[in-house]
């Protein structure tokens, strides 16, 4: 085929090669309703990105608007730009490009490392060279597909398990981590909860210990580390208890935002609440970092105070 290298051309639906669809997880309902409807107000506003593999013209970037293309009335054809590319640098380009406008999600990633290193036969220092990325970034996406269980990336991929979390569960046997993950849902544990839950699991010299973190999580992490008490405190002054007071209703607060943020976020809010509670959450984000570097002051005045008694 005579098309050189960055030419745009129209290609019928039905000539890409969608092979590299696996390495992408599929859009939600609204995304793709809102690709139909652009490209029926607008059409293609910029090209598909292509590579040639042997005959076949294989789709690297632009599978929400094939996809969509499909579904569009009128439209049975895309632009499409050449780039030249083996599999290996054109699943890199994949990350690469993904990486320009927004990025891609975790476990897409995770693909497209597994695929360079356990398909392609590329050393993990080789994979993380191409992509641009440590060796340790690409260690830790070769781990989230292999040492994973099959529920939890099940629920990863569906997008009911954040990445934080995942990389939490990833720390666990794979016999744990569903029950790991059920423990936190029905708690509704935080990151820092869950962490902290992980840890006493990993530390646990028996089954029934495991089995108490499990079934009493935030019991578990007080006795660890103490927490401080909603009631009053004798060891401390009246300054003190009403300190502690107020720390036990922020941090509860706290809990159930990092929670919904987790796991619920901008789905179950409508169209018309989004730029009403921006300012609010903006405010949050603002007050929220300003509060932890005061309070990590503070504990570093605390530590050192307890040095200069010693």
């Amino acid at each position: 085929m005579d098309w050189r290298r960055g030419e745009v051309r129209e290609l019928a639906l039905d000539e890409f090669d969608q092979r590299f669809g696996r390495y992408r997880l599929q859009v939600d309902g609204p995304t793709r309703q809102a690709m139909i409807a652009s490209l029926r107000r607008f059409g293609q506003l910029s090209p598909v990105v292509v590579c040639q593999l042997g005959s076949s013209v294989v789709l690297i970037d632009g599978f929400k608007r094939h996809d969509a293309a499909r579904e569009t009335k009128g439209i049975d054809c895309l632009g499409a730009r050449l780039i030249e590319a083996d599999e290996a640098s054109a699943k890199a380009a994949m990350y690469g490009l993904n990486c320009l406008v927004c990025r891609m999600h975790e476990l897409e990633e995770a693909w497209i490392v597994y695929a360079l290193v356990r398909e392609d036969g590329l050393t993990q220092a080789q994979a993380a060279q191409l992509l641009g990325r440590h060796k340790s970034w690409t260690c830790r996406r070769l781990a989230m597909l292999e040492k994973l269980s099959e529920e939890v990336r099940s629920d990863l991929a569906l997008g009911l398990v954040s990445a934080s979390v995942a990389r939490q569960l990833v720390r666990l046997p794979a016999g744990n981590q569903a029950e790991a993950l059920a423990t936190m849902r029905r708690d509704g544990l935080m990151a820092a909860q869950l962490r902290g839950m992980v840890d006493l699991i990993l530390a646990a010299k028996s089954r029934e210990q495991v089995e108490f973190v499990l079934e009493k999580p935030l019991q578990a992490l007080r006795q660890a580390a103490g927490e401080v008490a909603r009631g009053y405190d004798p060891r401390l002054s009246v300054a003190g208890n009403r300190i502690a007071r107020r720390l036990a209703i922020l941090l509860d607060q706290l809990s159930r935002m990092e929670n919904w943020l987790l796991h619920e976020g901008r789905a179950e809010l409508s169209a018309c609440d989004r730029p009403i509670l921006t300012p609010g959450f903006a405010r949050l984000a603002r007050d929220a970092a300003g509060v932890s570097q005061l309070a990590e002051e503070l504990i570093a005045g605390f530590r050192c105070e307890r040095t200069d008694s010693q």
